[in-house]
């Protein structure tokens, strides 16, 4: 008997249990139940996730991102908040939109100051209501010297 021989005969005892296999039998057919079974277990595991914000008022959505403005110490702070305001299907308060503008000077950070306006004219439906808005917070535009886009780059319009 050679040595390679008496090695394989030798490593087959010292195997434990838990490497041997059982032969795995595969059915060619599955039936419409298994496969229904298999289905359902699949999309019934996962969970939703929700915000907790579900039957929310415009009132209570504005006193709430109000109040996180108020607390805003950070640019990433602010610029987090906006987009969390701005990704709803709504145009935000005009007391929102005047926490976010002090917020912005606060943290004295002036793009992101213009950047509120283009998401307001990005939100709204038309030049109208961008035009309301302009008018209403004209004066705090004014105060914090914030300049608009139109006013910087004339010529891109």
């Amino acid at each position: 008997m050679s040595f390679l021989s008496v090695f394989r005969t030798a490593s087959r005892a010292v195997r434990p249990a838990s490497v041997v296999r059982a032969p795995f039998v595969r059915s060619r057919v599955q039936t419409p139940v298994t496969l229904a079974a298999a289905r359902t277990a699949n999309f019934g595991t996962t969970r939703m996730l929700r915000s907790g914000h579900e039957d929310e008022t415009y009132e209570e959505f504005s006193a709430r991102f109000e109040k996180e403005f108020d607390g805003v110490q950070d640019v990433f702070e602010l610029q987090r908040n906006l987009n969390n305001c701005f990704a709803y299907d709504l145009v935000p308060s005009v007391e929102v939109l005047t926490a976010a503008l002090k917020a912005a000077r606060r943290v004295n950070d002036f793009p992101t100051a213009v950047r509120v306006f283009e998401g307001i004219k990005a939100k709204v439906e038309n030049q109208e209501q961008y035009k309301q808005y302009l008018d209403q917070l004209d004066g705090l535009r004014q105060e914090l010297g914030v300049a608009l886009r139109e006013e910087l780059y004339p010529q891109e319009e």
